[in-house]
Formats: structure tokens, sequence, C-alpha cells
């Protein structure tokens, strides 16, 4: 059996986009957007994370968002300061180096899992825990375009 022929015996691996988010500055919460772009080498414009290094792109899985809203906490997409919300991945158990699909052109790569918390993150102020250091994922943009709500969210194959 050739390569071409393996990968499409594979069951694809994918989830969707439930909010694209952004802030105008560090330490804050994002607001929900309809879409955005992602500009390639940099990451969502506007955003004040954005930048020339390696964590261009913050994602969180709405499962991990659960866990939290479960202990009792009211919490909105973007709280965690993800730049996307995704259903359907496990995203924290993707190795470094995965590439992610979004819509119909978006590339990323899995650059980083969790982070040092600052302590003063808007959401720890507020409820006194942030899931995103043990569960948020980080991103490069390899290839840039928009993404927006219900998009599709693939792990490639190497």
């Amino acid at each position: 059996m050739n390569d071409k022929a393996k990968e499409d015996k594979r069951d694809k691996i994918k989830g969707k986009i439930l909010a694209v988010c952004r802030s105008e500055k560090k330490g804050t919460v994002k607001k929900e957007i309809t879409e955005g772009i992602l500009i390639k080498d940099f990451g969502l414009e506007k955003d004040a994370h954005s930048g020339k290094w390696h964590r261009q792109i913050s994602l969180l899985g709405i499962e991990s968002i659960n866990k939290m809203r479960d202990k009792g906490y009211q919490l909105f997409f973007g709280d965690f300061a993800e730049n996307l919300t995704v259903e359907g991945l496990v995203l924290y158990k993707l190795p470094i180096g995965t590439k992610l699909k979004v819509g119909e052109e978006v590339l990323l790569e899995v650059t980083q899992i969790g982070k040092k918390c600052h302590y003063d993150c808007e959401i720890r102020k507020k409820i006194g825990d942030c899931i995103m250091p043990r569960e948020g994922i980080f991103a490069r943009v390899l290839n840039g375009g928009k993404v927006k709500v219900n998009d599709e969210i693939e792990v490639l194959y190497e």
C-alpha cells in the first residue's frame, strides 16, 4: 500500500472552531469577534499577543473551559485569553510540531503546550485559577488567512 493510500485510510482527527477572540491589551480577557485574519509569522490581526515569536496564536478546548464551568464559574469565550476556542480535539495532548489546518487556508504549527501563568492575569484574579497554563496550547501561523466560527480544524498527519 502506498503512502497516499495509507493516509486515506486513517481516521481524520477534526474539530470545530467555536469562537475567535482578541484583545487590544495584554493581561486582559479577549472579546469574541465573528471572524479574524491570521497573518503568517505574526498571529491574529489587531491582537495584543501577536508578534514574531513562537506563541502567535493561543487555543483552548471547550472541554477545558467546561471543567471550570462545572466548578460553578460563569465563563465566556476569551476569558482565558484564548484566540481560538475549539471543540472536538484534546489540544493539550497534541505533540509540539503538530500541524493544524483551519478552514480553507490557515495552517498552524503547535509550538508550546501550557505556559507559566502571570499573576496579574484577569481570570486568575477573578476566580483564583486559570486552566490555560495546564491545557492551553500555542501555535505559530505557517499560512495565514481568514478564520471564523464553525470553521473545521483538522490535525494533519506528517
